[in-house]
């Protein structure tokens, strides 16, 4: 259970924060980069529950929750010491990732093939599901750096991007099943 008594600690005030191991890192170190994307993922998905209903308002709930189970896994260096923490880390798993393949194939279901690329937009929700999809690459590719160097769980680099995909089809969803989506026409400009 977290306790936050007061909000404002200043241990961060010359630039540098605790990992939840308890060391400490430059505010700008790639990890930290890596789990402050997945929070502003997190506000974002909070401004399209604003505008889902039904199932996708709950499915983003469950998102919404499972994104501070990411960002405690990210938060944690060095997963090979995890059995000597002396409590249970919370690392992200492969329920979580085939509980997103099965909503995406659900959804799915339900859309027509693409014949061409889509324009982020159409209904507001849309809107703001294509942004939350281009939150999630960006916290991806933050976790594929740390990956690289050996020091992320897979799983976690896994879910971003499966979470990426939910997001469009979610997306294209939220478009009337994908009839409002708003197609690229390619060169229409010149």
């Amino acid at each position: 259970m977290v306790v936050l008594n007061k909000i404002y600690t200043r241990t961060g005030d010359k630039g540098d924060t605790a990992l939840s191991d308890g060391s400490r890192v430059a505010k700008h170190d790639l990890r930290v980069e890596a789990y402050g994307s997945v929070d502003e993922l997190n506000a974002t998905l909070g401004l399209c529950r604003l505008h889902a209903q039904d199932s996708m308002a709950q499915e983003l709930s469950v998102i919404q929750n499972d994104l501070f189970d990411l960002g405690a896994d990210l938060a944690r260096p060095d997963i090979s010491a995890d059995d000597q923490a002396g409590y249970p880390v919370l690392r992200i798993i492969d329920g979580q990732i085939e509980r997103l393949e099965q909503e995406i194939d659900r959804m799915n279901g339900d859309l027509q093939p693409l014949r061409s690329f889509i324009l982020p937009g159409g209904s507001v929700l849309a809107a703001n599901l294509h942004l939350a999809r281009t939150v999630a690459r960006r916290a991806e590719r933050r976790a594929t750096e740390l990956a690289a160097n050996g020091d992320a769980n897979p799983a976690a680099v896994r879910y971003l991007n499966r979470l990426s995909d939910w997001l469009f089809v979610a997306a294209r969803k939220a478009n009337d099943n994908g009839n409002d989506d708003v197609l690229w026409v390619p060169g229409a400009s010149r």
